[in-house]
């Protein structure tokens, strides 16, 4: 069974693969030896992940700045792929939520700005949607594959907002954008998923809960209550996931959204 995950010679596009999610989703890849392309729209930050990628992965790593919301650029850079089997589209807009974050005094949804609301749709669904159509198109072609869409435990709950309430009692609110681009990821994942379904693509979702990252002490205890396992994931844990979703492991799922969030949607 093991080697069904093996993904020797099969090429992958990571989209926001320079994020803190995104580097690992590249890892989870290029450890069962798929070809890696990682893509993101701030160079500085995909150098960086490069030049600290470890020797061994190099001969199978790569990165491209690319602008999703773009789609004549998406086209220029699926025409040069030599090869697609996998798609992970990660790419997305977070407002981190923190104390002292006061750029997010704008999020309450009676005065959320329209140019901010069609930023972050263009980026975390319109993107996803540009490159589905243009390498998913590809991954059509090529006898099948895999297209993997990052949403969110917050594709099928609500924010509870009093997670981000201030010591004079305000609230930094969790954006009106983020649920409703991880909530459309799910519907273009049910979509695609029969659409091609003849073409042997198959077209999952994976659902992440918050992954801990020196995040506001406050903000951590009470998420850390409404999380059955009493703590918010690691980095690595969502490792697995991806390389089951993207190797022939799951070869009989498709159109599926798979919630790892410690048990927080259950309650």
């Amino acid at each position: 069974m093991l080697e069904k995950f093996n993904l020797k010679d099969k090429y992958a596009v990571v989209t926001g693969g320079a994020g803190l999610l995104g580097r690992e989703h590249c890892f989870a890849l290029l450890e069962l030896g798929c070809n890696v392309i990682c893509t993101d729209i701030n160079k500085e930050s995909l150098d960086a992940f490069h030049k600290s990628m470890p020797k061994k992965f190099l001969n199978f790593f790569s990165v491209k700045t690319l602008d999703i919301r773009n789609e004549n650029e998406i086209i220029a850079f699926t025409n040069k792929l030599p090869k697609v089997d996998i798609l992970i589209n990660n790419a997305a807009i977070d407002a981190k939520v923190t104390a002292n974050n006061s750029s997010l005094k704008s999020t309450k949804f009676e005065s959320f700005d329209l140019v901010r609301w069609e930023q972050e749709i263009s980026v975390g669904l319109t993107g996803a949607m540009l490159c589905s159509k243009h390498i998913g198109s590809r991954i059509a072609q090529n006898n099948g594959g895999v297209i993997l869409n990052i949403a969110s435990d917050l594709s099928i709950i609500s924010p509870n907002q009093n997670l981000y309430k201030q010591e004079d009692g305000s609230i930094n609110y969790k954006p009106v954008t983020y649920s409703v681009i991880k909530t459309g990821l799910i519907g273009l994942t049910l979509y695609l998923s029969t659409y091609w379904a003849k073409k042997n693509v198959r077209v999952n979702a994976l659902s992440p809960g918050g992954v801990f990252k020196d995040q506001d002490e406050k903000f951590v205890r009470r998420l850390k209550d409404l999380i059955p396992l009493g703590r918010m994931a690691n980095i690595d844990e969502y490792k697995s996931a991806i390389q089951f979703l993207c190797s022939d492991a799951s070869s009989y799922m498709t159109g599926q959204n798979i919630v790892i969030d410690g048990g927080r949607t259950i309650w």
